[in-house]
């Protein structure tokens, strides 16, 4: 009987710390758990932000410059010799306005790393990209300027390859979310030079 007894108490006291433990453990769990829900609910919130911000910037952009009035005053004849290429006035704003969403979206990505605090660089080169792109409608499309809208470009292409570069180093997906943002600024310095010709 005795040795049962302390068997039992054996197992009881070698049992205690281990239930101890898993309570605690499973408070820990919790506390990580709800730790993690908190985190990714700011992460969403800061998404929204930096990307709707953009994206409103270059929806109220399109919105107040991007009428047809500079996309025709170029040339008096452009309804007649407007190459087969040239996009029609709606794809070639939403197709600015989902490369707004694109930086957006590789600049929260550098941001969520902690790349523009390490490197400032990155921010300024992003800022330059967002303004230049927002200045890209209101200098072709109302001020019917096709070689300032060239310089534009040109500019926005530089600071897009800056961004590649720099978001790169701090985020391999930002830097290839850059890529199609730089085929759209190739594009539109081609649609500029041709603007110029008409």
């Amino acid at each position: 009987m005795n040795s049962q007894n302390a068997k039992r108490l054996t197992r009881e006291t070698v049992d205690e710390p281990s239930t101890i433990l898993g309570k605690n453990n499973s408070k820990n769990v919790r506390f990580r758990r709800e730790k993690r829900t908190a985190m990714a609910q700011r992460g969403i919130r800061s998404l929204v932000i930096a990307v709707a911000i953009p994206l409103s910037l270059a929806l109220c952009n399109v919105f107040f410059f991007g009428s047809a009035e500079g996309y025709g005053a170029v040339s008096s004849s452009w309804r007649i010799s407007k190459p087969f290429w040239f996009p029609p006035l709606w794809a070639l704003h939403m197709t600015c306005v989902a490369s707004s969403f694109l930086m957006a979206l590789s600049a929260w990505l550098v941001w969520a790393d902690g790349g523009f605090h390490r490197n400032p660089t990155a921010l300024y080169l992003y800022l330059a990209q967002l303004c230049l792109s927002l200045a890209w409608d209101p200098v072709v499309f109302r001020m019917a300027a096709p070689w300032a809208g060239l310089l534009v470009c040109s500019a926005t292409f530089g600071a897009l390859v800056g961004c590649s570069r720099q978001f790169k180093e701090v985020n391999p997906i930002a830097g290839n979310l850059v890529m199609p943002c730089l085929a759209w600024a190739s594009f539109l310095a081609i649609f500029n030079l041709n603007l110029l010709f008409l």
